[in-house]
């Protein structure tokens, strides 16, 4: 998969085959029986081009690798001490990167948010008061600050200012 994943474009048996030649010896029926076991477990996709096959990955690597972390998460019978656990064993760039990634998340929440209509309302219509936004959860202040900060073309970004 790691080098169906590295060109990310439909490979064929012989490319996979030199590229990994370049570092071992290695068959090319091994490769064309573990692209072929590939696409009957369903991580890659094939279509004939003459007498051979283009493979091609499903999903990206962040997709699998997304998919593996979710199922031992849900293997576990604390979620909680599972994820807290894991977080302990993070380095500080993958912190980084979750606390990145939460906030990512997290934007398109803000960017929902319906603008209000250009004008006066129209009178046949009254206007119906704004809902009002939700309250962040313990700790998040900070967070729910920063999202509006990046996001300045966001009704959030732009209250206040």
């Amino acid at each position: 998969m790691t080098r169906v994943w590295k060109w990310n474009r439909p490979v064929t048996v012989r490319e996979v085959l030199e590229d990994l030649q370049k570092e071992r010896s290695i068959a090319y029926t091994t490769v064309m029986t573990v692209l072929d076991n590939l696409h009957q477990k369903g991580w890659v996709r094939r279509e004939a081009e003459g007498r051979a096959y283009r493979y091609e990955a499903v999903s990206t690597r962040a997709a699998y690798a997304a998919a593996l972390m979710n199922e031992a998460w849900s293997q576990s019978d604390n979620a909680a001490a599972a994820l807290v656990a894991f977080f302990g064993m993070m380095s500080e760039e993958q912190r980084q990167a979750l606390t990145d990634a939460v906030r990512i998340v997290r934007l398109p929440e803000t960017a929902r948010q319906p603008e209000p209509p250009a004008g006066p309302p129209r009178e046949a219509q009254p206007a119906e008061p704004p809902e009002p936004p939700e309250p962040p959860e313990a700790g998040e202040a900070g967070d729910a600050e920063e999202a509006r900060d990046e996001n300045p073309g966001s009704a959030e970004g732009r209250r206040g200012r």
